[in-house]
């Protein structure tokens, strides 16, 4: 991942950028970012959201800091050496973090299968799979939607909407632990299920009539909070997918999840360009927002039933750590 970054700054052709930025930086984080979701699952139970809101809340702060110093960067020094810094810091502060990491594998002993086809069988974990697919559609259009739309259709400047993109940071590392905690009282699914639809509303509700830089800022700290429900990552796949399937089989079914989330995080974005009507001026992102605001009120759907499910599991006497009785 810090090459990727720090071979990106001596790029001079865009295909370099695509091997550099693209490939290696996305090969880098996803070792990363992947095998360290399964690992706080193994050390929690009671306070297992808390736990992975606390840890996930640093990409959020982190983010806020990045979107600040980088912009910075590129103005003191320049785009090459913000890069390189960035490289750097990538390196110390994931070589530190691998150094210290443990997991209980030799304790759960998971499977860790790369395709567990016994999962794709059962009803319970094909809905979180299909909230996950449908939710993440949402979320990649607004991430990478909503500084564009403050500036071609609210006239903000670039630097305003650089000032989006970090409040909603901002609400990423406050709303994570926030959310963590909420799931551990009230229930991982119910509160998962209540954001995702949440998520749908606001959009209708605020984003799309916001044309006020106010509101703008008003909607970036909100969505902040509870907008990724699926990347609070750690926050509620985790913890999820080990009330759904089981604890042991957490490694399994986060290799399901990441898998799903392929085609989303890839075409989302895509689509959303595809939706646009520049020439509509103040109503140009109306479709994106209606595809945005839709894919998260059809995925809380898929965990509104997850729920009704397992409330029957539970009457019937079924362990929701274990799904056998």
């Amino acid at each position: 991942m810090s090459g990727g970054f720090i071979s990106a700054s001596f790029a001079k052709q865009i295909w370099q950028l695509y091997l550099s930025q693209g490939v290696l930086v996305g090969l880098g984080m996803g070792a990363i970012f992947i095998p360290a979701i399964a690992v706080l699952p193994q050390w929690f139970l009671k306070r297992r959201s808390l736990a992975q809101g606390l840890a996930s809340c640093g990409s959020g702060f982190g983010g806020l800091a990045f979107s600040l110093g980088t912009s910075a960067m590129i103005e003191q020094l320049s785009l090459a050496w913000a890069l390189r810094i960035t490289g750097i810091l990538v390196f110390i502060g994931n070589s530190i973090s691998t150094i210290l990491v443990r997991d209980r594998n030799h304790i759960v002993n998971p499977p860790q299968l790369g395709f567990a086809v016994h999962l794709l069988r059962r009803y319970d974990c094909l809905l979180l799979l299909s909230w996950a697919f449908v939710n993440l559609f949402g979320y990649m259009v607004i991430l990478y939607s909503i500084s564009n739309y403050a500036v071609q259709v609210a006239g903000l400047s670039q630097m305003q909407a650089g000032i989006l993109t970090a409040v909603l940071n901002l609400g990423t590392g406050f709303g994570r632990p926030c959310i963590g905690l909420a799931s551990d009282r009230f229930g991982r699914i119910e509160v998962a299920a209540g954001l995702t639809l949440f998520n749908g509303i606001i959009v209708f509700a605020i984003w799309v009539p916001a044309i006020d830089y106010g509101v703008l800022l008003f909607f970036a700290l909100l969505s902040g909070a509870c907008l990724g429900t699926f990347w609070m990552a750690s926050t509620t796949v985790g913890p999820l997918c080990a009330e759904v399937a089981g604890l042991k089989e957490v490694p399994s079914f986060l290799s399901l999840q990441w898998l799903t989330t392929v085609l989303p995080c890839t075409f989302a974005e895509v689509i959303a360009l595809y939706l646009r009507r520049p020439e509509r001026g103040r109503w140009g992102y109306l479709y994106p927002q209606i595809f945005a605001g839709l894919s998260y009120i059809v995925a809380s759907l898929f965990l509104f039933e997850l729920l009704r499910i397992k409330r029957q599991q539970k009457k019937q006497g079924i362990l929701p750590e274990m799904g056998q009785r």
